[in-house]
């Protein structure tokens, strides 16, 4: 069954979408990202134009992402003041990723900039989280148990002004690395239609030591505001949100979500850690690929709009 998407300018298979965002929408549910990271990439192998691949998948986002964080407010897995401040600087940073993309689109060095941008980013981040959860996976098969941090130890930029205590997340830090955080994962989102959560998650874990259990519900949080900002902007601004894809990616992802939520619950922390490694790894690889295989159309046609 085929349907036409008006904004891309190409017919696709609904059900192919359906099973598309409902795949995506589980994993969403199981790690507590976003999503975006897997959704991206498929529209963009699936012939969806880069730019309204992007655009559309932050609608996508912000639909799975309030789901999981009604479930983190009902079970209270969260930090809603570190939740507030990372929204804070998501903000900004999406603002300024939405003109970043509006630049390259007119430039029309858009997909260039995300190919590299995924390649780079998803290949760095992965190696480095697959790494840490190796070498917790060889410290706990030899019986070595790894030293509690000191009371007053902390990293450096954990101590610079402007510090805050977070007592749900048992956090005394500087808000400059944590806005910073934020503001990166924001502008990232907003270029590369994802979430961030897949940055968030693990900068909170392996940065600032947050508990787990904490890191899922609040970054869920920070990535349902900015995913939602990036699509009126996107909207208003780019004119590249193609709301029938969006529509049925919803339906999707949103009825997998809920699968993924409960799967999640029964995960051990450190096998979350290696799976998602694994996942984020694998699509930076598959980002590889696709720069060094010769393409089946070497040239390309198209219109481009001149102004003076």
């Amino acid at each position: 069954m085929q349907i036409y998407l008006p904004i891309a300018e190409m017919p696709v298979s609904i059900l192919l979408l359906l099973a598309m965002g409902a795949a995506v929408g589980f994993v969403s549910g199981l790690f507590g990202i976003g999503g975006g990271f897997l959704m991206t990439p498929l529209l963009i192998f699936l012939g969806i134009p880069p730019a309204v691949a992007v655009a559309t998948q932050s609608a996508q986002i912000a639909a799975s992402s309030a789901t999981g964080t009604l479930s983190a407010l009902r079970r209270n897995a969260l930090d809603l003041k570190l939740a507030l401040t990372l929204v804070a600087g998501g903000f900004v940073g999406t603002s300024l990723g939405v003109w970043f993309f509006a630049a390259m689109r007119r430039a029309g060095q858009l997909e260039l900039v995300i190919v590299l941008s995924y390649v780079t980013l998803f290949t760095v981040l992965g190696s480095l989280m697959l790494a840490e959860s190796l070498r917790e996976f060889w410290s706990v098969r030899r019986g070595v148990v790894r030293p509690r941090r000191r009371g007053g130890e902390h990293p450096a930029y954990l101590g610079l002004p402007f510090r805050v205590r977070f007592p749900r997340s048992r956090l005394y830090s500087s808000l400059i690395p944590i806005v910073g955080l934020a503001l990166a994962v924001g502008f990232i989102g907003a270029v590369l239609g994802i979430g961030g959560a897949f940055i968030m998650v693990p900068a909170l874990l392996y940065l600032f030591r947050v508990p787990t259990n904490v890191v899922i519900g609040t970054s869920q949080v920070q990535v349902l505001c900015t995913a939602l900002l990036a699509v009126i902007l996107q909207a208003t601004l780019n004119g590249a949100v193609d709301i029938i894809l969006a529509l049925i990616l919803i339906l999707g992802g949103v009825f997998g979500a809920q699968f993924g939520a409960q799967a999640g619950r029964t995960l051990r922390a450190d096998l979350f850690r290696f799976l998602l490694a694994i996942l984020i790894l694998a699509v930076g690889l598959r980002f590889v690929i696709e720069l060094v295989v010769r393409p089946t159309e070497p040239f390309s046609l198209s219109v481009q709009e001149l102004r003076r």
